[in-house]
């Protein structure tokens, strides 16, 4: 089986090349300028007429926008929680016949050598622009190599789990602990400091990236109906203040959750993630086309969002046209 399926992220996964929009040095073109000295809390306040202070509205389909939609809460008790309440760790979600770990590697990693005896599943190496620091990581897999890369939640179970995943349903969770949306490839030591911390308590070192991380914590709690804390709330206001046009990343595997029951709100919402993942109903193909060379020796490229064939795989900037 082909790996294929991952879900596209959209503008999300240009996030890897550049600094977020506003507020920052227009000089910096990548993450390597970031200025990763100063410790990742947000305390700094917002600037004289940012949207913090009221002066504007947000902008329709911003991160900023979307945050205003996000009830504030207390933290829940942490009773009960589990890493297995979101099911096996990295299960295979989206049927490609390649576990979570290796599809992030396969897609945040660049130069990656994968071992052809599974099916091209295994990442073996490659090199990592680390969002989180702004430093350039080679990954080699070995058992002393591997931690070197790890894959971060950015919004992390425990926190999910104190903040409504708890009232979701377990196949919901487990898609949550397995969305491409709310997994990053990262520098193990600094995932590992991070630990289960909100935007109250932890921001990458990286200035330059904290605009698409907080914007991306905002995606994932509104697709699963989570909350945000006062303290949460306030820290992320303050990083999207410098940065107020900064998108809501898209895409993912989340079905439409019912904020007050935690279900699925319909099946209908599962089929059209299945038609997002590239799911084909169409006899044409048996499944994504393994690569762009497969797509357009069958005639198929370009290959949309939605088309038999298509998957995020072979959609490099997520932009849903693949093969273009």
């Amino acid at each position: 089986m082909r790996r294929g399926g991952i879900a596209a992220l959209g503008a999300s996964v240009a996030l890897l090349l550049g600094a977020c929009a506003g507020g920052l040095d227009p000089a910096s073109t990548g993450l390597g300028g970031a200025d990763v000295d100063e410790p990742a809390v947000a305390s700094e306040p917002a600037p004289a007429g940012s949207a913090s202070a009221g002066t504007a509205p947000a902008a329709s389909g911003t991160a900023l926008a979307a945050l205003d939609t996000l009830p504030v809460k207390g933290r829940a008790p942490k009773t009960g929680y589990s890493r297995d309440q979101f099911g096996p760790a990295w299960a295979d979600v989206d049927h490609n016949g390649c576990d979570t770990r290796n599809d992030i590697l396969a897609r945040d990693l660049r130069r990656t050598v994968t071992d052809p005896g599974t099916h091209d599943c295994i990442v073996l190496s490659g090199v990592l622009a680390d969002p989180y620091t702004g430093r350039t990581i080679d990954f080699r897999r070995g058992q002393t190599t591997s931690t070197a890369v790890q894959i971060d939640h950015v919004v992390a179970l425990s926190d999910a789990w104190q903040k409504g995943a708890q009232q979701l349903d377990g196949e919901v969770r487990r898609r949550l602990a397995n969305d491409p949306l709310n997994l990053l490839a990262a520098d193990g030591p600094t995932n590992a400091g991070k630990g289960d911390g909100d935007a109250a308590t932890w921001l990458p070192p990286s200035k330059a990236f904290r605009c698409q991380y907080v914007a991306r914590q905002v995606a994932v709690k509104q697709a699963y109906a989570l909350w945000v804390t006062q303290a949460e709330h306030d820290a992320i206001e303050t990083v999207l203040a410098r940065c107020p046009e900064e998108p809501l990343p898209v895409g993912g595997l989340a079905p439409q959750v019912d904020a007050t029951s935690g279900d699925a709100a319909s099946d209908d919402a599962a089929s059209d993630d299945a038609a997002s993942d590239g799911a084909a109903s169409d006899d044409t193909t048996s499944g994504p086309f393994a690569n762009c060379t497969e797509a357009r020796a069958a005639g198929a490229a370009p290959v949309h969002r939605g088309d038999p064939g298509y998957s995020s795989r072979i959609d490099r900037d997520g932009d849903g046209v693949a093969c273009e």
